[in-house]
């Protein structure tokens, strides 16, 4: 309860909060409000916004209704962002983990793959494994997924550094707990709240790979992506701008929604700001 009050102590969070819920709105309400496929010819090509009121959005370069991407874009987006962070934690954390806990040899062979994974910037890695697996929905999903864990992994491994020698390990190692059950039963519950906030890094940095992938046409084209619907008005850009910023816009909402909400979470749980 002390951390909820805290949380909703921050104004910024709490704004991230309403905004990302509106966002999640969108993606739960698109198919009731758009009932009809998204990339299916709604009407006359490059109508502008509010010019006609069955498009409010406006219609892109084939006719398609904006409005409709976008709120199905909302989905495409969650989606990606959730499951691409839940990949990157999941591997962080085991990775993390084990290093942490073992020390080393084990910490050492950890790290090193880490750094070699570190080595090339996340977007060129993740044009590599799309090159190389294709582009579907999912592939992409897995791809930023484990382009992103590294940074998971080592903060892991740093709270694992700093609690595996506290009082409460030392007594679990006494009563013959074993090696899993003091990772998992006495560390890693101590460990999560500073991971759980960085995960909000990762997603915001997920929902931006796959966008910027569907810029360059290298995601999946058969959904509504606010990604796609941004490469799709590079061609009219200095003409119809508003079919690149208005999806440009939503991703920059959902990515500060996403980054508000991740300080307040810090905020919240952070045991130094805790004692303040």
């Amino acid at each position: 309860m002390d951390a909820i009050k805290r949380y909703f102590r921050s104004p910024a969070a709490v704004a991230g909060l309403i905004l990302l819920l509106v966002v999640i709105a969108m993606a739960i309400s698109a198919s009731f409000l758009y009932p009809r496929d998204p990339l299916a010819l709604a009407g006359r090509p490059l109508l502008w916004p509010f010019s006609n009121p069955h498009f409010p959005l406006g219609t892109d370069n084939s006719g398609r209704d904006i409005a409709a991407q976008i709120f199905h874009g909302a989905r495409i987006s969650l989606l990606i962002g959730g499951v691409a962070t839940a990949i990157a934690i999941l591997i962080g954390i085991v990775v993390g983990a084990f290093a942490g806990f073992y020390g080393g040899w084990v910490d050492n062979v950890l790290m090193r793959i880490t750094e070699a994974f570190q080595t090339l910037p996340n977007f060129l890695l993740l044009l590599v494994l799309v090159a190389v697996f294709g582009s579907t929905l999912t592939t992409v999903t897995i791809a930023v997924g484990v382009v992103s864990w590294p940074a998971p992994a080592r903060l892991t491994r740093a709270e694992f550094l700093s609690l595996r020698n506290r009082e409460f390990v030392q007594a679990g190692r006494t009563l013959g707990m074993k090696d899993l059950q003091l990772i998992l039963g006495e560390i890693l519950p101590n460990a999560l709240p500073p991971v759980i906030v960085y995960a909000s890094v990762v997603m915001a940095v997920a929902i931006l790979l796959e966008s910027a992938l569907a810029f360059l046409h290298l995601s999946d084209p058969n959904v509504a992506s606010w990604g796609n619907l941004i490469g799709l008005g590079r061609d009219v850009l200095r003409v119809q701008w508003y079919v690149s910023a208005i999806p440009g816009v939503a991703i920059l909402v959902t990515v500060l929604a996403v980054s508000l909400v991740g300080q307040g979470l810090n905020d919240a749980l952070n045991p130094r700001l805790k004692r303040r």
